[in-house]
């Protein structure tokens, strides 16, 4: 079964907001919106390791069948990320989305309309 990007984000938000119990618990903060990002700055480091692997140019990172799970897994980190970061800056990614796929695909094909 297919989910929106509101269904995705929904969950997304609830994921954040158990972690932002935790911290608050733990620290007695929450994460700010610098250190989301930094978080998913380092998730996009993990991520470009295993598709490094995945192309075969790392070999360390254990076998294919194990590197294909963790970047599915590193990939589901980013998104999730990217989905709480828009939230937090009061982003609405899907109407950036469109917009920005709207003047790529107008900058590939300009004799249109």
């Amino acid at each position: 079964m297919s989910k929106s990007l509101a269904d995705l984000t929904s969950r997304g938000l609830a994921i954040a907001a158990q972690y932002d119990e935790l911290n608050l618990a733990e620290r007695g903060r929450t994460w700010t919106r610098a250190e989301t990002l930094m978080g998913f700055v380092g998730d996009v480091g993990d991520l470009a390791q295993l598709a490094m692997a995945a192309d075969g140019v790392r070999s360390d990172l254990g076998t294919a069948e194990d590197t294909h799970a963790a970047l599915a897994h590193e990939l589901a980190d980013c998104l999730w990320a990217v989905l709480v970061l828009a939230e937090r800056y009061e982003v609405d990614l899907e109407a950036a989305y469109d917009a920005t796929m709207d003047e790529i695909e107008q900058r590939l094909t300009p004799d249109r309309p």
